[in-house]
């Protein structure tokens, strides 16, 4: 504007102009001041306050009310909008919320992320109503939850940054459908799923920043399709693997992989590179020749490694090059003393390694413009700092002899290992092909014969069923002895079976809430018993559902037989008193929000665990062995310890299977499922189906199990599949392992599902997993502290 104020001035100062030259000038100046003021459009307007109103009001946003800004040319270093023919084009705002949590789950924590009723999917619906945005920025604004599937609604971006947030889970496979995307930068949030395959599908993308997450597995081939990279930034994650060769990335001019787990060699890098970062890695081998001819490098970092060999003496000599930093590797030998440097070098860092003899004189020369590092060595200057000659030699002569015992030795220890395992497999197999688990006489429970058949079979049955378990006895431990319940005690505990005290009723009868007169509190199972079992047999088949004691079965304390007059035959409802659970089921846990209630991912692991073990129990702990046990996450109880104690087991050797009719198990399920709910594998696979799943899918299990089932085991997809909390508590070898086990559970071919010792082990090996990452994070905070 002093451009045209100046000009009235001069305008003034000549006499020669006319008045009414002055007034257009004043008037076009006047109207561009307006037109510029309030040129943005109003829809436009609106979708900036809709933004700030998601983002919680944030202070630094409190401008956008003064309606006299004209918000496309008021800028401050924490907010910037920029604007193309009166539409937004660009937003970049830098929050505050530079703490961050150590712990961080999932969930909204106080004074560092946004409030629980934040959504990210209704800031995304949000954004792409603004159509002309090529650049966003959202940074250090306390965003929490998984990056929506639907990001690639913001079609027309070409920068997008969300670094410091609280985005967790997987990078969404959708994101290359943003063709013109050019920069992504997600540092600082707790990304933890492996690192993204499909890296080469995007067009245009030049800049990648992923720093600081916990992105783990091996990096794609696919990055080195990837040619249109310039810079990529992968450091501070736990990356692992082989470092593929990269000198196909003709444009690659930074590369930052510093602080992962790579444990291979070096590649080469492309010829125009310019800086190299590889510290805190596991690299081995030597340095290849290869980076001598790098004329373009200025950076090389590969400190912290496991590197060997002589030091290339080209590296300090390429024409670029500012700073070499080789410290703490087991390089070894002598520098020759007609080393030549670079003019560029400023800092060179040698230390911790096992060089020996002198440092050639444009290294040992005082200088103002170098800095060079070289303690911890053998060579023979500084001697204060330095190692004894024999020191180096010990080490850099006998290592390869050590690494060669050392590699004998585990050769021996895996064929040791690898023919035991042969025998035991072989051993099981003859185990199985040999030893039956009775199937013969578990048949005897379900098939329907005449009474004086049954009889003599369950006599048969009590007389030869016996333990093969210490289960049995540890669930016997801390527990009353089962016994007869009198009608009247049951009535008195339910105030005469009050409507008050039903907890639920199902097609295995209703169940009660009751008090006992020891003020013990339990659940009175009412089932309805087929008419054609005599009370002598009915007793045999109770005592044998009482000897069924697991840390992890609802305890079965005693049982009521209610006569219809006085035939014995006549038996209508058997009660069945169990102990009281009081924490609620598994599945209603599952679909809980609160931060206090939810269950963890290695919660859930413990509680399948346990049912696991218990339903092992079930099958082998005692012979003939009991199936079909209604497995159903609601089944499934908590006790005051988040303990999984299953109810309604082995229902079938006292009254007839039946399809369960509730309304939640009746959707549109095909005859060979129908089949299957017979089966406990398919169940428990059911179950852990229920554990992996985000709410929303829960809600229509059936039809996903018959038409996207395929997408669980598709890395890519499971973003949008797996609850949540599950992808903010777990490690990713873990979830897969389970979601591999979960697809064979639930196979339609009985013949290809896995044993529950298959079952089993898998659960203990994906817990055994996520408590060793878990353990690794919690060392890497305390050396961090």
């Amino acid at each position: 504007m002093k451009i045209y104020v100046s000009s009235v001035h001069e305008f003034i100062a000549e006499p020669k102009m006319g008045f009414s030259r002055l007034c257009f000038l004043l008037c076009f100046t006047l109207g561009f001041l307006i037109c510029g003021t309030f040129q943005l459009q109003s829809s436009q307007i609106q979708v900036l306050l809709q933004l700030r109103k998601q983002l919680e009001y944030p202070k630094q946003l409190d401008y956008w009310l003064n309606r006299g800004i004209d918000l496309c040319y008021f800028s401050s270093p924490q907010v910037n909008i920029s604007c193309q023919d009166n539409f937004i084009s660009e937003i970049r705002i830098y929050g505050d919320m530079q703490t961050r949590a150590s712990g961080f789950d999932g969930f909204p924590v106080p004074y560092q992320t946004l409030s629980q009723n934040f959504s990210m999917d209704s800031l995304l619906a949000t954004l792409s109503r603004l159509n002309s945005l090529r650049a966003l920025s959202l940074v250090s604004l306390g965003i929490w939850g998984p990056i929506p599937v639907k990001i690639h609604r913001l079609r027309f971006l070409e920068y997008l940054d969300l670094s410091w947030n609280f985005f967790y889970g997987s990078i969404p496979q959708t994101l290359p459908r943003i063709v013109n995307l050019e920069i992504l930068k997600l540092d600082g949030n707790f990304l933890n799923g492996t690192f993204p395959i499909w890296l080469d599908s995007f067009s245009n993308l030049s800049s990648l920043s992923l720093k600081n997450n916990q992105i783990n597995g091996p990096i794609p081939a696919s990055m080195g399709r990837a040619t249109s990279l310039m810079d990529i930034n992968l450091s501070h994650n736990q990356i692992s693997g082989k470092l593929l060769d990269l000198s196909s990335l003709s444009r690659l001019n930074w590369l930052d992989l510093g602080n992962n787990k790579l444990d291979s060699e070096l590649p080469n890098m492309p010829k125009g590179i310019i800086a190299v970062l590889l510290s805190n890695n596991s690299f081995s081998g030597r340095i290849p020749r290869q980076y001598g001819e790098l004329n373009n490098l200025q950076q090389l970092d590969l400190s912290f490694n496991a590197l060997q060999g002589t030091t290339p003496s080209e590296l300090f000599a390429l024409p670029n090059i500012t700073s070499l930093n080789l410290a703490s590797n087991m390089l070894i030998g002598s520098l020759p003393s007609t080393l030549s440097c670079g003019s560029s070098l400023a800092l060179v860092d040698l230390s911790n390694n096992r060089l020996k003899g002198v440092l050639p004189s444009c290294l040992s020369s005082a200088s103002k413009t170098r800095v060079v590092k070289f303690g911890g060595n053998c060579l023979s200057i500084d001697l204060e700092h330095q190692h004894p000659e024999a020191y180096c030699v010990e080490n850099s002569g006998k290592n390869n002899s050590k690494r060669k015992n050392v590699g004998i030795l585990v050769g021996v220890i895996c064929l040791i290992l690898i023919i035991l395992g042969l025998l035991a497999f072989g051993f099981l197999v003859l185990c199985r092909q040999y030893c039956p688990h009775g199937a013969s006489e578990q048949h005897l429970l379900h098939k329907s014969v005449q009474d004086n058949s049954v009889k003599s079979g369950a006599s048969e049955l009590i007389t030869n069923a016996r333990f093969i378990s210490d289960a049995a006895k540890l669930g016997s431990q801390d527990r009353p002895a089962h016994r007869l319940f009198s009608i009247d005690e049951l009535k008195e505990a339910t105030n005469n079976f009050d409507n008050l005290a039903l907890m639920g009723e199902g097609s295995n009868g209703k169940i009660y809430k009751g008090r006992l007169e020891n003020m013990t509190q339990v659940a009175i199972r009412c089932l309805k018993v087929s008419k054609r079992y005599t009370i002598r047999n009915l007793k045999l088949r109770l005592d044998l559902l009482a000897k069924l004691r697991h840390p992890h079965l609802v305890c079965l304390l005693g049982h009521c037989i209610e006569i219809e007059g006085k035939d014995e035959a006549g038996v209508n409802e058997v009660y069945l008193i169990y102990e009281y659970v009081s924490h609620g089921n598994f599945q209603a846990r599952l679909s809980e929000t609160s931060s206090q209630k939810v269950i963890r991912w290695p919660d859930r692991l413990s509680i399948l665990i346990g049912i696991a073990k218990a339903v092992h129990f079930l099958h082998n702990g005692i012979i003939p062995g009991f199936f079909s046990n209604q497995l159903k996450a609601k089944n499934i109880l908590l006790n005051e310890n988040g303990m999984g104690k299953l109810r309604d087991y082995g229902l079938s050797v006292v009254a007839d299977q039946k399809l369960d009719k509730d309304k939640e198990e009746s959707g549109g399920l095909k005859s060979w499922q129908i089949k299957n709910l017979e089966d406990d594998v398919y169940s428990f696979g059911m179950i852990l189906l229920e554990s992996l799943i985000a709410p929303a899918v829960r809600a229509r299990k059936e039809s996903f199990v018959l038409n996207e089932m395929v997408s669980l085991g598709n890395p890519d997809c499971i973003g949008g599949i797996v609850d949540p909390i599950v992808l903010a508590s777990c490690c990713q070898e873990s979830l897969s392992i389970v979601i591999s086990l979960t697809i064979n559970c639930i196979s339609p071919e009985s013949s290809t599902r896995p044993s529950f010792e298959d079952v089993l082990w898998n659960l203990q090996y994906a817990a055994q997993v996520q408590a060793t990452s878990d353990g690794e994070q919690r060392i890497g905070k305390l050396v961090q502290s």
